[in-house]
């Protein structure tokens, strides 16, 4: 598991007062790229790499500025070329309240064919961990 602490800024707030729902999706990136640079697999620059596919996330609680998300990134099993990622997001001063959960479905590609490779095999050693 790997947790990413994001300050949340002025910006992020919509009109009603709250963290806009498109931030989240932005904040669970933000660890996920983290999460990725920390196992060093390349996401930028490379022939191949991950692509997101699907993107859900459950807005439990608002998140209001001033404050700072601690975004947790696991993921699930590896398949030939895909992985499941989740997310879960609390504040840095409330861990035992959960604001937010994601699920991400990664898939690896060769983004000069545009079609899924297998998961390369160091990846796929660091996600069975």
């Amino acid at each position: 598991m790997w947790v990413e602490k994001i300050k949340v800024r002025w910006g992020d707030m919509d009109a009603v007062g709250h963290v806009n729902n498109a931030v989240y999706f932005r904040y669970m990136e933000q660890a996920r790229i983290s999460w990725l640079e920390s196992l060093k697999v390349q996401v930028e620059g490379s022939r191949q790499g991950p692509v997101i596919v699907t993107a859900s996330c459950a807005f439990i609680k608002p998140i209001v500025y001033p404050a700072m998300v601690e975004v947790s990134v696991y993921s699930g099993k590896p398949g030939r070329s895909s992985f499941p990622m989740y997310h879960e997001i609390y504040l840095e001063n409330h861990p035992e309240v959960k604001f937010a959960e994601g699920e991400v479905t990664v898939v690896w590609i060769d983004h000069k064919l545009g079609k899924s490779i297998p998961l390369p095999e160091e990846l796929r050693k660091q996600l069975q961990i």
